[in-house]
């Protein structure tokens, strides 16, 4: 379905030069001469990439169904990645290339959400914090409890994140994954 700039809201996704948009940030201006027009922040729904553009008031642009589904991580084979869907059973399978850097936070039977568009898998978002536990990690040094200091420890998941002076192997931390930070020990 074609819609014009007057329809455009924040959240809309819509089929731009044959990929999948989502509308991030909407200005409407009406200037004194000539005609109106719409600034927006678009959001690439496949790679996360962000673009400005300028839609003039003849211009129509087609909306894109995008659907979000619950999936549950089940494991990895090689380059593939199988998730359930939650509420059919089906399992899929999704490349490395979908997922990106959100691979390296996978741990089985995590729970993400999958956005799909024309059963085409766009993208797969992790839930923002997520608890692993250390395997791997330089012993730390008595009194560095009160010290400002990172170093490298290796998660359950096979991830290198930096982690304060005074965590130690088995401790369960919590994980930002957006930014791939230390976020706080847990007990």
């Amino acid at each position: 379905m074609a819609f014009s700039i007057n329809q455009f809201k924040v959240g809309v996704t819509i089929l731009m030069d044959g990929q999948v948009f989502q509308i991030m940030e909407t200005e409407h201006v009406k200037p004194a001469k000539g005609s109106a027009f719409v600034r927006t922040r678009l959001k690439n729904m496949r790679t996360g990439n962000l673009l400005e553009r300028t839609f003039r008031g003849q211009d129509t642009v087609e909306e894109a169904f995008v659907e979000q589904r619950k999936l549950q991580y089940l494991y990895a084979s090689g380059e593939m990645y199988h998730f359930m869907d939650q509420e059919n059973y089906d399992q899929l399978v999704i490349s490395s290339d979908v997922l990106g850097e959100n691979s390296r936070f996978l741990k089985d039977n995590l729970e993400v959400l999958g956005f799909f568009y024309k059963n085409q898998v766009l993208n797969i978002v992790m839930p923002n914090f997520i608890e692993l536990t250390i395997v791997e990690s330089e012993p730390g040094i008595k009194g560095d409890t009160a010290k400002g200091g990172n170093k490298p420890a290796k998660v359950e998941t096979g991830a290198t994140i930096l982690v304060p002076l005074f965590i130690n192997i088995g401790d369960k931390i919590k994980v930002d994954t957006r930014t791939a930070g230390y976020v706080e020990r847990v007990n």
